[in-house]
């Protein structure tokens, strides 16, 4: 059996779970850094003697980087690997981390900020490929969501600690320690991580059928002598970004997909960027603003682990729909008690719950869509384009208060934008009918098998 079928088909080995294991204290510390800015801005605020505008540029400059660093940085795993992006994107996200905690004036730290989000941009796809790839079928859409908490996990427990960080080592603090957390990261996952099963297949680099046999010992499949034949070269077409993203029904899906992940990001960035400096302006303690931030990332957790279970029960592109139209609702009881300090601690969690549970659910659905060989940079672009919204997202806020919107008056404007992200994935949903029910690792295990029963010959590496 091919190990990629091995993996797909086959219950999940102790390796396989360190895999994922990994990869999600990895997004811990990326969920914490991604979102570093939104507890540390009312001090950045203080400091800096920061105008509405400018905060909302700190707020969103790097998730700027992080459009960018996605689309320009993630076609680079299709063809360097996943292991090596990820690693090199960690070397520089320590090193951005650190000229941010240290940055003497404002713009340097905003030049900062935008180096650190080009590789958390381009480090984000990859690792969730990685986790997608090493899944078995039954445990996909559980490990899915298990590894979805880690963003808001992150958020949650770097929150909680960002309140003792600011009040010991002023808002420097949560940056420095982010950076030594990452060194420290990038040390266990230059022993651990592996490559993608799926990268070496059907790129077959340089040494490809060691690596290969090295990761099937780890999994407990024998070596081989030759790579399997790529799928595509078995399928006798040539697999392209223009054709497996952009062509036919792939380019109505991928559309789907954009526009439905793009909405909800942008409510996502949203509360996840300004929720602790709203509600500190409007009960006057910066605490309980920062607080109720942290609350958005636990309900995340929730909304992770939630998803994760009704995937094993419901289709994932469904349970996602849901998701986007529970977090409608959950936006604009919020807006009703935004001035009751009590309920909205309370009900920050199921804000976390819907736009936090929602990119988990997004990260589940979107690389089983794309063949292997364009699947880092097809993911890569959809959250690109997701962070070039999300950028705009905090900034559109801070334009719309300005002009005299209130707290709930936004909460409900990005409430209705979840509506439309819900309906979008439904549509992406319906065009997996009939004969186009497969999606691309379903197609690739069954190539991939029908080859193996063919006896057909593969490229010695």
């Amino acid at each position: 059996m091919e190990l990629r079928e091995t993996i797909r088909r086959t219950t999940m080995t102790a390796f396989q779970w360190k895999v994922v294991a990994l990869c999600i204290l990895l997004t811990v510390v990326d969920g914490y850094e991604i979102l570093i800015t939104a507890f540390t801005l009312p001090a950045l605020i203080a400091h800096w003697e920061l105008s509405t505008g400018q905060a909302g540029l700190v707020a969103s400059i790097g998730t700027l980087g992080m459009g960018i660093g996605a689309v320009a940085l993630s076609p680079l795993a299709d063809r360097v690997g996943r292991r090596r992006l990820i690693l090199g994107s960690l070397l520089l996200i320590v090193t951005g981390m650190v000229l941010s905690g240290l940055a003497p004036t404002f713009e340097s730290f905003l030049a900062a900020r935008f180096f650190a989000g080009l590789f958390l941009g381009g480090i984000v796809p990859s690792i969730n490929v990685l986790v997608s790839e090493y899944a078995s079928d039954e445990r996909r859409g559980s490990v899915m969501g298990v590894y979805g908490i880690g963003l808001p996990l992150g958020a949650a427990l770097g929150g909680f600690a960002s309140i003792e960080l600011i009040d010991t080592f002023t808002w420097r603090g949560p940056y420095l320690a982010a950076a030594a957390v990452t060194a420290v990261l990038l040390v266990a996952a230059w022993r651990i991580l592996p490559e993608s099963v799926g990268y070496l297949t059907e790129k077959q680099p340089p040494r490809a059928l060691e690596t290969y046999n090295a990761i099937g010992a780890r999994i407990g499949v024998p070596p081989v002598t030759s790579l399997p034949v790529p799928t595509s070269a078995a399928a006798g077409r040539r697999v392209s970004v223009v054709t497996d993203v952009f062509s036919g029904l792939m380019l109505r899906r991928t559309v789907l997909l954009w526009i439905s992940y793009a909405l909800l990001i942008a409510s996502f960035y949203f509360a996840n960027s300004l929720t602790a400096k709203l509600v500190a302006q409007t009960t006057g303690k910066p605490d309980i603003g920062i607080t109720a931030q942290s609350l958005v990332a636990v309900g995340g957790v929730v909304g992770a682990l939630a998803f994760a279970w009704l995937s094993s029960r419901i289709h994932p592109r469904v349970v996602t729909g849901a998701i986007m139209f529970v977090g409608t609702a959950v936006f604009l009881v919020f807006a009703a008690f935004f001035s009751n300090p009590s309920l909205v601690l309370l009900l920050a969690v199921l804000v976390g719950f819907s736009v936090n549970g929602g990119v988990a659910a997004y990260y589940a659905i979107s690389p089983p869509i794309y063949p292997t060989a364009v699947r880092a940079t097809a993911v890569g672009l959809m959250m690109g384009v997701g962070r070039v919204v999300a950028f705009l997202a905090p900034n559109i806020a801070a334009f719309l208060e300005e002009r005299g919107l209130s707290a709930p008056d936004l909460y409900r404007l990005y409430g209705g934008i979840l509506v439309l992200s819900g309906v979008a994935v439904l549509l992406l949903h319906r065009s997996y009918r009939g004969a186009d029910s497969e999606d691309a690792m379903e197609a690739e295990t069954r190539a991939g098998s029908l080859v193996g029963e063919a006896g057909i010959g593969a490229t010695m590496r």
